[in-house]
């Protein structure tokens, strides 16, 4: 969350239900697992929290359901309605924070307690508050979770639970009649989540109103001490990120109980260490905090250095690895423990990603790797970009299907560390693909991976990044094909050498030259073996910066009135953005656009169009010689010009190393295999790290 919304989160302490009877049927101890929580300032996530609109979803629900009933056809949309939750209408039917009834004996807290309006209704069937009861059925011992909630007033509580199809159906209905605190308690079977399902609670409140003073969620369990967490942070020049995670984790309690130690892997050039705001925020680490600074040797030797930081301290059970640019919500790091404490056998517990910007929107329920093309996908039976603003649990019926997961992004992933001493660290990419690949590799040692829902955190989108065009893309083919050596199942790498070809001409037809040219150096070092991977890994990034600048595509400025005037004589036709839609169509354009590339193109002295990004498919690049086209994040645009001499240059380097690569295929993927424990070892990568100190850039002076 941020700052303001996770500022002052209150200590519980561990006799919070200390003496209360045990769950009826119960005699083993409980564990408390999942913890009620409510948001903080922040009204854009309060549908992640309670839902206070029943009816969220229900119209898009409906359509649905119409159309399967009329044979499988698309559902017809439903009539726009409004989203998200208005201040008014969620203040005035519950409140959190301060503020709140105070009852004699009773500790109210600013996220863990509300108070409910009279006769109002609040639903906890919520991504946060509903308890993931199909996780807890699969992957731990567990047979059942006890509900325990304490409220003041006179109400209504009504247990739900769901079944994998999305039916939803309550439990047991129970009232309360009297105005002074009550606990509820309430054990529940989990033996009917086998695929899938929830459960959870609504509250009605009474006529006076009814305060939530605390619930949770817990499950039985041998007396035992929770393990112990090292956090690894890895950022480069974001002081501003690492100083409000720092500050959020110092006023945690529940969670400095747990941590032994929080890594931050500094690779920038502007330190953590500088910002004026440092000392303030690392007061409530004190000595756990540990600050480690080196070159920038990426994603992956950052968290490679927290892997073997935590492993040689010998103190830590587990390493939650966090990227630099997201929001926590400390309550995610406790859930994530308690998952893999009470796992039957050592397991990666990923948090899922909700973009930083549509804060209620989440990137994706699991992912996986579809083995023919060798690239990320969301796993079956499941869907990305889910906006629960627009539509809550109880209407989303494959949110209640228990989504299997391939790999988890290291946003924000724990790791045993008994994983990484069998294992090793990340397999040295710099960025994209090493936290897949860990995951594969884990998975083919007997350690699954799993994306747990009420874990998460907000992170900045890549939707709208340039990526897959700037320097980049020579990672996300080089790393892509690297980690298909290592563990695709064709003898050929399946489709991955075919569509990296067809990739590069559709760059080829856009005149994008500076990311064609970039591939080709990835296939080139792919080709070269695995030898280079610890070798370039500090200096590579430099190389593809000045590569790309020798090209007038990746020239960018910030401001429109830069380049010439369009033309604006170019017939819509061209504009028009028709999406190839089956083979024979992708090949008919692609050929025409092929053929084009031999004519003389026209006059640069002005573009023939500005396009914004959206509008720019390979499809219309490929009928234009000269474009302004804006990048994806908005900030700058380019000026792409047709060259034939280039095209024709980079096309045949192309179809060379492209049939190189499909033809040693088999020579390579022995090569990275037989190197793949030597490259991940703890000794090669300590030989990185100090390499990487030797070679960093000097930094501005300290303060």
């Amino acid at each position: 969350m941020t700052d303001d919304a996770t500022a002052g989160v209150p200590s519980v302490a561990k006799e919070d239900f200390a003496g209360l009877p045990p769950a009826a049927g119960e005699g083993r101890s409980l564990r408390t697992v999942q913890r009620v929580v409510f948001p903080g300032a922040d009204l854009d996530v309060v549908p992640l929290y309670v839902e206070t609109n029943p009816e969220r979803g229900a119209a898009e629900l409906a359509a649905e359901l119409l159309a399967e009933s009329l044979g499988n056809r698309d559902p017809v949309p439903p009539a726009p309605t409004a989203m998200g939750v208005a201040t008014g209408e969620t203040q005035s039917v519950i409140r959190f924070g301060v503020g709140l009834p105070a009852h004699p004996a009773e500790e109210i807290l600013p996220r863990r307690s509300a108070a409910i309006s009279e006769g109002a209704r609040v639903s906890f069937g919520t991504y946060f508050n509903a308890f993931p009861a199909s996780y807890w059925r699969r992957w731990t011992a567990v047979d059942s979770v006890t509900l325990r909630l304490r409220v003041a007033g006179e109400c209504t509580v009504i247990v739900y639970r769901s079944a994998a199809k999305g039916h939803s159906f309550p439990v047991e209905t129970i009232q309360v009649e009297t105005d002074e605190p009550e606990l509820v308690e309430r054990t529940l079977p989990l033996a009917p989540f086998i695929d899938g399902g929830w459960y959870w609670f609504d509250i009605v409140a009474g006529p006076r109103g009814t305060t939530v003073i605390k619930a949770e969620w817990a499950v039985p369990a041998e007396p035992a001490p929770p393990g112990r967490i090292s956090l690894g942070f890895t950022t480069f020049n974001r002081a501003n990120f690492m100083v409000g995670h720092l500050r959020t984790l110092g006023a945690t309690a529940e969670v400095l109980d747990l941590i032994d130690a929080v890594y931050v892997i500094d690779q920038g050039t502007r330190h953590v260490a500088d910002h004026p705001d440092f000392a303030d925020s690392a007061k409530g680490l004190g000595d756990k905090l540990r600050i480690i600074e080196q070159g920038n040797i990426g994603g992956s030797g950052g968290f490679s250095r927290s892997m073997d930081e935590t492993v040689r301290a010998g103190d830590s059970d587990y390493l939650l690895i966090l990227d630099d640019d997201i929001a926590l919500e400390p309550e995610s790091i406790l859930r994530a423990a308690a998952f893999a404490d009470l796992a039957r056998k050592p397991t990666i517990v990923g948090g899922h990603m909700f973009s930083l910007y549509d804060r209620s929107v989440l990137h994706a329920y699991a992912e996986h790797i579809a083995p023919r093309k060798w690239w990320w996908e969301t796993s079956p039976n499941t869907k990305a970009r889910h906006d629960f603003g627009r539509r809550n649990l109880r209407n989303t019926p494959w949110l209640h299907r228990r989504g299997e997961a391939e790999y988890n992004g290291w946003w924000m992933c724990l790791i045993p560390t008994k994983i990484i001493k069998e294992i090793g660290l990340a397999i040295p990419l710099f960025i994209k693909w090493d936290d897949a690949e860990y995951a594969v590799r884990a998975g083919k040692k007997g350690y699954p991976t799993v994306s747990m829902p009420g874990v998460a955190a907000w992170h900045i989108p890549w939707l709208d990044k340039n990526d897959a065009l700037d320097w980049q893309a020579y990672f996300h083919i080089r790393n892509r094909v690297i980690v298909g050596l290592l563990h695709s199942p064709f003898k050929r790498g399946g489709r991955l050498p075919a569509e990296s070809a067809e990739r590069q001409l559709q760059a080829l037809l856009s005149m994008q030259y500076s990311t064609a040219a970039l591939r080709l150096l990835a296939i080139e070092d792919v080709l070269s073996g695995p030898e280079h991977l610890h070798r370039d890994l500090g200096t590579k990034m430099a190389a593809l910066r000045e590569l790309r600048q020798q090209f007038t595509d990746a020239r960018a400025s910030a401001d429109l009135a830069d380049f010439p005037p369009a033309r604006r004589k170019t017939p819509d036709s061209v504009k028009t953005r028709t999406t190839p839609t089956n083979p024979v169509n992708l090949m008919l354009k692609a050929a025409a656009g092929t053929l084009r590339q031999f004519r003389k193109p026209r006059d640069f002295q002005r573009p023939q169009l500005a396009l914004p990004y959206q509008d720019a498919g390979w499809f219309v690049l490929a009928k234009l010689d000269s474009v302004v086209v804006s990048a994806p994040d908005g900030t700058t645009a380019a000026w792409y010009k047709r060259d034939r001499k280039q095209f024709l240059a980079l096309a045949r380097r192309s179809a060379a190393l492209h049939l190189r690569l499909a033809k040693n295929w088999p020579r390579l993927a022995r090569q990275y295999r037989g190197a793949s424990a030597e490259v991940t070892s703890p000794a090669k990568w300590r030989e990185t790290f100090e390499a990487s100190l030797r070679d960093r850039p000097a930094s501005p002076p300290r303060r």
